[in-house]
């Protein structure tokens, strides 16, 4: 049985193929650009010739890809988006034609096209199967006899206007650990997303003709709960485990379910701020409007037994990108960080969090995965036997 998870990041995009063959070490995997990171670079080199841009397809990742649409627009060379695309860079398009971006329909795209103008086109998305099918198949490794495929992507949600969007995947999150007490909450499979997840629902639009079923999740859940099958980490029922990503850090206190959790933007914290609000979330006094105000994305606290430091050999689970973040502290009294890597790779922690949590969605895949998760261990067929 294989499993292809792919983690969309702002910098990498993290794919580990997972195979229950193997011991779950041998697995497959590569660390890539992120798809954003891809256009950014396209987009960049194609500035100094001034070639129109043409960007259709879906909604993807903005940050770099949205930086570099922008700085396109700004030096007055033609972008035209189609509606799709064009909530990459905002859900509200009129905002996105004050960037003097062109709103074009798909009639428009072929009127392009036939009055031959040379145009530079790209298609936006999360999510391209065949590139990595190809690109496993460029080693000898097919992608064919798929048992799920599961993908990780952060999505804010399309927020109403006038609404923040801060606040509003605050509430999506909220509401989502109420209905579901579990890590796994934030897992659908593709045709249960919901409806204002719009990224979430743009990787199920751009996955054409899947040879198995697709499960999308988020991606900082997916991390902490991958950063759980580490051992040490394995050991302890409660703990507090830090992601910190590229653009978002998040913090889940996990004792009997999701005790709180809160989330910022990493640009905005250093680690004297980090830590103080991670002692806040470890005592239950930290409020959504201390995160908010500091404009982050905001606090929740459910469970009433506080988390005490001092009592084990760590006090705070850490993975992500910026995790170095934690290194070489100098401030009074920080915490004791221990730096999570299950499977010995921190990179794709993700990965192992999309891996348990298909699990919990396609029931018929369990017993298989959570014996390699538990354990590590496959039936011990070496890869040149596996077929």
């Amino acid at each position: 049985m294989k499993i292809l998870t792919v983690d969309i990041g702002t910098g990498t995009q993290d794919i580990f193929l997972y195979d229950s063959n193997l011991d779950i070490e041998n697995g497959f995997k590569l660390v890539l650009p992120s798809p954003t990171m891809m256009v950014h670079r396209r987009l960049k080199q194609a500035l100094p010739l001034r070639t129109p841009i043409l960007l259709t397809g879906h909604q993807m990742g903005g940050g770099p890809s949205a930086w570099a649409i922008e700085e396109v627009a700004r030096a007055g060379i033609p972008v035209y988006m189609t509606p799709s695309a064009a909530t990459t860079l905002n859900d509200e398009l009129d905002k996105v034609e004050k960037l003097g971006i062109k709103i074009v329909g798909e009639d428009e795209v072929q009127g392009l096209q036939v009055a031959g103008l040379k145009v530079e086109r790209l298609e936006l998305r999360d999510f391209d199967f065949e590139l990595i099918s190809k690109t496993f198949s460029d080693y000898g490794v097919s992608l064919d006899d798929l048992s799920a495929i599961a993908v990780a992507v952060f999505d804010h949600g399309n927020a109403p206007a006038g609404i923040s969007d801060r606040q509003f995947r605050f509430d999506y999150l909220d509401e989502r650990i109420k209905e579901k007490n579990t890590l796994s909450a934030f897992a659908y499979l593709s045709n249960d997303i919901p409806k204002l997840m719009t990224r979430l629902q743009s990787v199920a639009d751009s996955a054409h003709a899947l040879p198995c079923p697709l499960v999308v999740m988020d991606t900082a859940p997916a991390a902490v709960l991958g950063a759980n099958f580490d051992p040490t980490v394995m050991k302890r029922q409660r703990k507090i485990i830090v992601n910190v990503g590229n653009f978002h850090t998040l913090a889940f206190r996990l004792g009997d379910g999701i005790e709180g959790v809160f989330e910022h933007h990493t640009g905005e914290i250093d680690l004297p701020k980090l830590e103080n609000y991670i002692r806040a979330l470890a005592d239950g006094s930290l409020k959504h409007q201390d995160i908010f105000d500091d404009m982050g994305h905001g606090a929740l606290v459910y469970g009433t037994n506080p988390f005490e430091f001092g009592k084990d050999e760590f006090d705070v689970v850490v993975t992500g990108p910026r995790r170095s973040l934690f290194i070489g502290a100098q401030h009074a009294a920080p915490l004791r960080p221990y730096f999570a890597t299950p499977f010995g790779d921190m990179m794709i922690a993700g990965c192992f969090g999309l891996l348990a949590a298909t699990a919990e969605i396609l029931p018929n895949l369990a017993e298989s995965v959570m014996e390699s998760l538990r354990g590590g261990r496959g039936r011990g067929v070496a890869p040149w036997d596996a077929g």
